[in-house]
């Protein structure tokens, strides 16, 4: 290894051994012999609460250190240990002894490195800039507008996470920021800390606390904590190992019964990942470790807008449109067997042959319906810049069980209308009521699934297409199951109009007087935006 000074001399050293960073002891070491003198000496950079308990006292050490981390920068000490040749010597061979044994490999070699920290000699403060990516107040202000609750987990010292909360606005440079620093980690001191927090959160104030008074808080009372942090517009929870974020995100997770996303873009962030509900990592200058342990990985900060706001706003829409729908197919099916059952006498006959059954599940129905995954109710701009949309979703509409109900009495409804409509209206052949039936149930399926589009594609106009033209192909190529000679008359096709028509319109009334009456967020934006995307009046 080889160094210029700014002098321009050049100076050549021998890497012997290297300690990578951990975040268990928070610094790094390194082993070097200088080439022209052949002196040995340990090097040691990692935090100020570490190395400054490693080196020998220093007046201005602490001071300076507050200095540089209320300027919002990062503080990392560098100190030096000359190693004499005769002692590097028997702790090599000790330690090369440690990396090789088979039972406490880690121990014994932790023990080792220890010994190379006593006696450093501080050689100078660093304080590192790192300065926020571009974007990220924005992002912060949106999702604060969505309804989402954030939370800054960070290793750095309070100082400095305070102004990183505060440049990037996180918490409002006008407002409070209450720090929960009790005057002992005893019990007593802990609960008088607590009520100053109450009150404090009350007033508006965010809260900064450190990982060790975090630590000590929860094990006073876990569930007051939360409930007191979670009131609070932001908390920022500084000198936090990556143990410590998993376990807040634990924290969140059993206390408040709510979805957890995590954001981080290092290795200390992996833990926090990997036990979020929804893990993203970025992936950047810190390596890809958080990138590939994430559930999602995105190249900037500013990206989790639109992964939350537009793809996760509209997979969460879709997806619970796509289970009522499949809820709808099986069980409005499932009645009209139930209803056929009843009216004769409950005979074990089945109402539909197995190969309808089978086109029904599958050719009939499921393109229209698994199509619905395309559709969007907003532009994605639209749901992008206007992040309300989003926190419409936490009233859990779109899945709820009244929600649920509602389609299991439609479906209920259809099917018994469609099932007794065929039976009243067939002339005296079995076959007439498969045809009429099974024709009705396809047109009311894809009827349905027509009106639920908000915004027309050419794949969901295709899956409809291809789906009543393989219906049209099946009833007359399976003759055995169809009378083709009663399907080409007009008696057949009044029938299966008036069955359908009876099946639909009364449920498209009552969503259309709802949907005039109260109209979704969305209609509204819409509205106020001129985007050309029609609202289905299925969509709550």
């Amino acid at each position: 290894m080889r160094l210029r000074t700014p002098a321009g001399a050049e100076l050549a050293y021998t890497v012997l051994h290297l300690f990578p960073f951990s975040s268990e002891t928070k610094r790094m070491g390194i082993v070097v012999r200088d080439e022209a003198t052949g002196d040995i000496a340990f090097y040691a950079k990692g935090a100020d609460t570490v190395i400054g308990a490693l080196v020998q006292p220093v007046d201005w050490l602490e001071e300076e250190v507050g200095n540089l981390a209320r300027e919002g920068l990062r503080t990392l000490l560098v100190a030096k240990r000359r190693l004499k040749r005769d002692f590097y010597e028997d702790w090599s061979r000790r330690y090369e002894q440690a990396r090789l044994a088979v039972e406490n490999r880690s121990e014994r070699m932790q023990q080792l490195q220890q010994q190379l920290d006593s006696g450093l000699e501080l050689l100078c403060v660093t304080g590192v800039e790192d300065r926020l990516q571009s974007g990220v107040r924005p992002t912060l202000e949106t999702l604060r507008n969505a309804g989402v609750r954030v939370w800054m987990l960070t290793g750095d010292k309070m100082e400095t996470a305070c102004c990183i909360a505060k440049s990037s606005r996180l918490v409002d440079r006008s407002g409070g920021l209450f720090a929960f620093q009790p005057a002992s980690l005893r019990s007593a001191d802990l609960d008088k800390e607590l009520r100053n927090m109450a009150r404090r959160v009350e007033a508006g104030h965010s809260v900064v606390i450190s990982g060790e008074c975090l630590q000590a808080a929860v094990e006073q009372d876990e569930r007051r904590f939360v409930q007191l942090a979670c009131q609070a517009p932001a908390v920022v929870v500084c000198r936090c190992s990556p143990t410590q974020k998993a376990e807040v995100v634990r924290l969140l997770k059993d206390h408040t019964g709510k979805r957890c996303a995590a954001v981080g873009d290092g290795g200390n962030d992996v833990a926090m990942i990997q036990e979020a509900d929804c893990g993203m990592g970025i992936a950047g200058k810190e390596g890809l470790q958080a990138s590939l342990a994430a559930d999602f990985s995105i190249a900037r900060f500013q990206h989790v807008t639109r992964l939350m706001l537009v793809h996760g706003r509209r997979c969460y829409k879709n997806t619970s449109v796509l289970a009522q729908f499949i809820v709808h197919r099986g069980l409005i099916i499932s009645t009209m067997q139930a209803a056929f059952s009843a009216v004769f006498f409950y005979v074990a006959i089945s109402l539909f042959p197995g190969i309808l059954m089978i086109g029904y599940a599958t050719i009939f129905t499921m393109f229209p319906v698994f199509s619905l995954v395309l559709d969007k109710d907003v532009a994605s701009a639209t749901a992008e810049k206007f992040p309300e949309l989003y926190r419409d979703l936490l009233k859990g509409r779109e899945l709820s069980a009244k929600l649920l109900c509602i389609w299991v009495a439609i479906s209920i409804y259809q099917g018994g209308v469609i099932m007794y409509g065929s039976i009243w209206l067939f002339q005296g052949s079995f076959l007439h009521i498969v045809s009429i039936g099974f024709t009705a149930l396809v047109f009311t399926e894809l009827i349905m699934v027509a009106l639920t589009v908000r915004t027309w594609c050419w794949q969901i106009i295709v899956a409809e297409l291809v789906s009543l033209c393989s219906y049209l192909a099946a009833v007359f190529i399976l003759t055995q199951y169809f009378d083709r000679a009663f399907i080409l008359t007009l008696n057949f096709l009044w029938k299966v109009s008036a069955i359908t028509a009876v099946s639909s319109i009364p449920i498209v009334a009552l969503k259309l007087i709802r949907y005039l009456m109260s109209p979704p967020i969305a209609r509204k934006l819409q509205a106020s935006v001129g985007t050309t995307a029609v609202s289905s009046i299925f969509t709550v």
